[in-house]
This record gives structure tokens, sequence and C-alpha cells, in this order.
């Protein structure tokens, strides 16, 4: 079983299209770092409750306004926990925020001539350097705060390319469009599984942990209600999180 993709503002690639008849569907919006990772939690989820899932990936900020717009959402994995207390504190959840994991940022080049290296930013071969915008999207927020800690923010302005989100960044160092950029850990697999050039994993001193943020959304079915809170308590359970360490998140326990 393979739940359904649905990327708002970017299309991509990366997934197939896959869903059976149930009774009951959630509808999932994530943060697009899960974009890898949300695949196989989801499958795990459908095997153990026959509940089926559709996912719509797009930016945290994003999503968070589309969710004060009415979008009919059940559940949101938003990549921090800023958002999820903003729709709380605005009496659109029916749970507290948790925290259901900690995500870490890489440096990311799929051109050959180029090692994946902080140092190496400046060098003049590098024209193009992506990140997601750090207005709605939190992993933009922390390349930003790793810039601004390294001071070059300033330096290298001219150079940043701004993605929606980092499905978009993704697809900007995976056409080469950019030469390189920061990503979530969790595009680790996809690297690999396709030799996709050399990544560097960014020192957490250098931005703030990212929180991934969980909270089940308002809604008028009780049937989706039960069914989303039981998302919420699988994301926590030692199988999702022994996924999510897969996928290069830090889990609860660690």
């Amino acid at each position: 079983m393979r739940p359904r993709i649905i990327f708002l503002l970017f299309a991509c690639c990366l997934f197939n299209a896959c869903e059976k008849s149930t009774d009951t569907k959630l509808t999932i919006a994530i943060a697009a770092n899960m974009q890898f990772a949300i695949k196989e939690l989801c499958n795990e989820f459908t095997k153990n409750t026959h509940i089926n899932c559709d996912i719509i990936v797009g930016s945290s900020g994003k999503l968070t306004a589309q969710i004060e717009q009415g979008a009919p959402y059940n559940v949101f994995l938003s990549a921090n926990l800023k958002y999820p207390k903003y729709l709380h504190q605005k009496g659109m959840t029916d749970t507290t925020p948790l925290v259901y994991a900690y995500g870490k940022l890489i440096l990311w080049s799929n051109t050959p001539s180029i090692q994946a290296s902080l140092q190496q930013l400046k060098a003049t071969n590098i024209q193009h350097i992506a990140i997601a915008n750090p207005a709605t999207a939190p992993y933009g927020f922390a390349a930003q705060e790793v810039l601004k800690n390294l001071e070059i923010d300033i330096t290298l302005k001219h150079k940043l390319v701004f993605g929606e989100n980092i499905a978009q960044v993704n697809q900007f160092i995976l056409s080469k469009t950019s030469q390189i950029g920061f990503t979530s850990k969790s595009t680790l697999p996809y690297i690999k599984n396709n030799k996709a050039g050399n990544w560097l994993e960014i020192p957490q001193n250098l931005y703030t942990p990212i929180q991934q943020g969980i909270v089940v959304l308002k809604q008028n079915n009780n049937n989706l209600a039960k069914s989303s809170k039981l998302f919420k308590n699988f994301i926590t359970s030692k199988s999702a999180q022994t996924i999510l360490k897969k996928y290069g998140y830090t889990p609860l326990d660690n």
C-alpha cells in the first residue's frame, strides 16, 4: 500500500501514486522535508490500521495558511513547532502540538566538480546556492542561521536561490540549476540510492534544533478525528521512530 502524494507548489517526480479504497482515508499535510520518509511511515500505519492516507506536501508556512483558509486536512506535520502552536492558539486543533522528531541540515551538491563544503561556498565556481524560503520553510530559516553564524550571509546574498520548500530545493540541486544547496538530511536515502553527488552534514551548533511538530486539526467527522489521533499516536511509536531514524531524523529517545 502506497500513499497518494500531492505536491501543491512543485510537482515532484520522485513518488508513485497508489491508493486503495477503504472506508477511512486521512488527508495529511506534511512539510516537504518528510517527502521521503512519509511513504514508508504511511505504509506501516496502513498495514497496522487499514486506514489509508492522502499526502499533501508543501512548506510549513504555506500549509498553515491553507489550513487557516479552510483546507480539509486532518493531520499536519510541520518542520517546526511554531506553526502547529500557532494553529493551536487559533483554536483550530483537536490536540496539543507535539514534537515527534528532530530534523538535521545537510549541504548537498550534485555537480561533479564541486565538493560540498562550507568553506567552498564563496568560491567563484559556485554561482547559485539553493535554500528553502526562510519566511515559510523552517529548513530555509536554519540554513540562513548557518550563514549568519559563519558571518558569510551578506557575502553570499547574491548567490542565494530560494525554493518554495525543500522539495523544490532538491530539484534545483538535482538538476544542477544550483551547484549546491542546503536541504534536509532526510534526503540522504535518495542521494545514496541514486549516487547523486556528495554531501556534508552541518554541525548542529550552527543552527537552532529543528523540532518536527505534529498536530491533529479540528474536524466534524468523528471517525476521521479518531483515525487522526491514531496517526498522531503512531508517529511516536517505536516502529515509526525507527523509520524516522532511518531517514536521518533524531528520534525522541535519543
